[in-house]
């Protein structure tokens, strides 16, 4: 049965006055005045303004004052007005005041991050010492620092972001406390005697914030939660996902829908499906993964190839509001952490149904394209499909078979040899069409931790990526771009995977370090991806080929998620979308739903996709610190029996307080602190990524070859510390 929408009621007075009155009558039964009109009147108000006498002026009824409260309430949260010690509404501007956010220091100074951009305030420790890292805060400058940085005050918080706060217990002259693992949250937590939990000395505990700081007072709280010891197996991921807020128990809410999710395909889920269960479509994927997001199936047609890349189905299972979807939407994204994974969807859906497996049907959505003989894609179609998948393949025998015919991989494949050799073949004709385009094609080291039956980490191995890695990665990019292709030419709303160009200060900085070695970067104040390549392509055979990628990578920006079709400066694309990993990735579960309204003849999406594009580009970024984050500590804990010891390594990085050198043999990163580069002042030259000594001359440039010695491994903050070798 469907429910119609009442009447509009007709308003009079000032409400009638609401230039977006028709847009809040869309979005509410029972409209509220706008926010921008509540603005408006308090602005001609010259002055602060009572609620009451606003609500009177409004003409709000008795049974709207709740929720003209709330909207009022939500309005302070953030920082558009101000309720001062009177109760009166008061217009965040008029007071020279700025909505936004703490982000702490682990020295325990912090910066605040206006909502509205601009500079950043610097906040000294005692300004700092009222609020936590992540609270929101109205803030004022009120000057500028010692070393000429524009300095703030905070005037009110708005919101402590931080309730929970994971830690290593422990206790000092008869007082408990926690210290935060996250360094950028500088006060310890006080624990009431009767709130320990059981939890002893040098134990990783979880405390609830019962107590938030303020001046002259420490924040207060209970251990919840006593997690083990800090060397336990495992025990850097428990840390991790809490310092990070990562959601990693799901609900029971969330649990008891999946369960009632089929574990088959049912007959009824076929209908207005095309079949694809004859094709050979197989997946290729690492020797460790789990969970099977898209299958390929490629053959001759001409002189140019069929290609179909089916993507599991997760829109058909995870319906928009309900407890499945609202979960993946807060998570974003699954993390990958080295021996866990902390998925987006319940393992019943992410490895089980929704997981294109071997051997059982699954329902996908099927991107199917004409490839010409040079690359272009000549034709493409979405359509929900049923498949059947004919192999759970991985990158290494797929190598091996398409690299040796003689191999037992490829006696092994027989029966699929002539599909993956076509897929080869289209391979090398989409890898020419990228090179003609421009696409930019870093070369980056990537490693693999191998662990023991204890759990401990035995070694580090660089992982060598072969071309059915590639093959791969060019069918996914295809399919992306069909179905960025697909939404913008239906104008239907989306979310796009935007990576745009060096800003005009980084473009100015990279020009200025490029000129130093005699090069050029084309493209004027405009460049493209092209002439990004192009100088790649010149340098690559140089010694110091390394260090001009690695300043020419930190010069472009980072791609995020955008209602906007801005391009993918990177790949060359101007549009482009995520599609093909609607299991690990939220963001492509939105572009299955928006594909499937096209399909349906829909023309929108009920969401806020400028709101859910930061919250996805967030969740992106918080995975990357968490799993940087495991990464370091346990590169730290496998070396911790090995200092004393030297070793060959580059310059990775620089800064202020010293460089980082990247071993060349274990692939760990530490620090040469600047205090130990040598008897001399040296000064930190972002534009040339160096330190140089002022009598010396002696220069420790990003990219440069140094011999250190470990000499110390920290824990507790992740850190190694080296020294040069002596006579460098």
């Amino acid at each position: 049965m469907s429910t119609r929408r009442s009447a509009p009621t007709a308003l009079k007075g000032l409400r009638a006055r609401d230039p977006y009155l028709e847009r809040e009558r869309e979005r509410y039964e029972h409209p509220l005045p706008s926010r921008e009109f509540i603005l408006e009147l308090m602005t001609e108000a010259g002055a602060p303004v009572e609620a009451g006498e606003l609500a009177e002026r409004l003409d709000i009824a008795e049974h709207e004052r709740d929720h003209f409260e709330r909207r009022l309430m939500a309005m302070a949260r953030e920082g558009q007005i101000l309720i001062n010690r009177k109760g009166a509404l008061c217009l965040a501007g008029k007071l020279e005041l700025l909505p936004g956010t703490v982000q702490g220091h682990p020295e325990g100074y912090g910066f605040f991050l206006p909502d509205e951009g601009g500079a950043d305030l610097f906040l000294s420790n005692q300004e700092m010492s009222k609020v936590m890292h992540g609270d929101r805060v109205m803030a004022r400058q009120v000057g500028v620092d010692r070393r000429g940085r524009p300095e703030g005050a905070i005037v009110e918080v708005l919101e402590h972001r931080t309730d929970k706060v994971v830690g290593r217990f422990m206790r000092e002259h008869g007082v408990a406390f926690v210290a935060p693992s996250d360094r950028r949250l500088a006060h310890d937590i006080l624990v009431p005697a009767d709130a320990v939990g059981g939890a002893e000395p040098g134990q990783i505990v979880e405390v609830r914030i019962v107590k938030q700081p303020a001046r002259y007072v420490q924040p207060i709280g209970n251990v919840v939660n006593v997690l083990g010891d800090a060397t336990d197996p495992g025990m850097e991921i428990e840390i991790a996902v809490r310092k990070h807020q990562i959601p990693h128990e799901f609900p029971e809410a969330v649990q008891a829908r999946a369960t009632k999710i089929p574990s088959k395909v049912l007959k009824k889920d076929l209908k207005g499906r095309t079949d694809l269960r004859e094709l050979a479509l197989v997946t290729i994927d690492g020797e460790t993964a789990r969970d099977f997001d898209d299958a390929v199936y490629c053959e001759r047609q001409g002189r140019g190839y069929k290609l179909y890349v089916a993507i599991a189905d997760v829109s058909h299972y995870v319906q928009p509001g309900d407890a499945l979807d609202l979960e993946a939407g807060e998570r974003g994204n699954s993390v990958y952490f080295p021996r866990r994974v902390v998925p987006m969807l319940p393992e019943a859906l992410s490895n089980g149904i929704c997981s294109l497996n071997p051997d059982v049907d699954r329902l996908c959505m099927c991107c199917e394209m004409d490839i010409s003989a040079s690359g272009d894609i000549a034709r493409y179609a979405f359509y929900p499909a049923v498949m059947h998948s004919h192999g759970r393949l991985t990158y290494t025998e797929v190598w091996d078979a398409l690299s040796d015919a003689s191999s037992e991989a490829a006696e092994r494949l027989a029966p699929l040899l002539p599909q993956l050799e076509a897929l080869e073949k289209l391979f090398r004709v989409l890898v020419k069409a990228r090179e003609r385009r421009g696409a930019i094609d870093f070369e980056t080291i990537e490693t693999q931790m191998e662990f023991g039956d204890d759990g401990k980490i035995r070694a580090i191995h660089r992982v060598e990526r072969n071309d059915a890695h590639r093959i791969i990665e060019e069918c996914m990019l295809a399919a992306n771009v069909c179905a960025s292709d697909f939404l913008q030419g239906h104008r239907h709303p989306a979310l796009y995977r935007v990576h745009e160009g060096p800003t005009e200060e980084k473009l100015e900085r990279l020009r200025e370090f490029l000129g130093e070695f005699g090069l050029q970067l084309g493209g004027g104040d405009a460049p493209r991806a092209k002439d990004y390549a192009k100088l790649l392509a010149t340098v690559k055979d140089r010694p110091d080929a390394e260090l001009l990628q690695t300043v020419m990578l930190r010069s472009l920006q980072q791609a995020v998620y955008s209602p906007e079709p801005l391009g993918h400066f990177g790949l060359a694309y101007e549009s482009y979308t995520h599609f093909t990993s609607p299991i690990r990735r939220y963001p492509d579960l939105v572009v299955h739903r928006a594909i499937r309204s096209v399909l349906a003849g829909g023309s929108g999406l009920a969401l806020d996709l400028v709101a859910l594009g930061r919250h996805c580009s967030m969740t992106e970024r918080r995975a990357d610190e968490a799993t940087r984050d495991v990464t370091a500590w346990l590169k730290c804990y496998y070396m911790r029996d090995r200092v004393g010891e030297t070793f060959d390594g580059t310059v990775s990085g620089v800064s202020a307080f010293g460089v980082f050198v990247a071993l060349d043999s274990v692939y760990v990163e530490g620090m040469v602190h600047v205090s130990e580069l040598g008897n001399d002042y040296y000064h930190f030259d972002a534009t040339r990524h160096q330190m140089l000594g002022e009598r010396t001359g002696q220069r420790f440039r990003l990219g440069d070859r140094l011999r250190v010695t470990l000499v110390r491994v920290d824990l507790e903050r992740s850190r190694l510390d080296f020294v040069p070798e002596r006579g460098r």
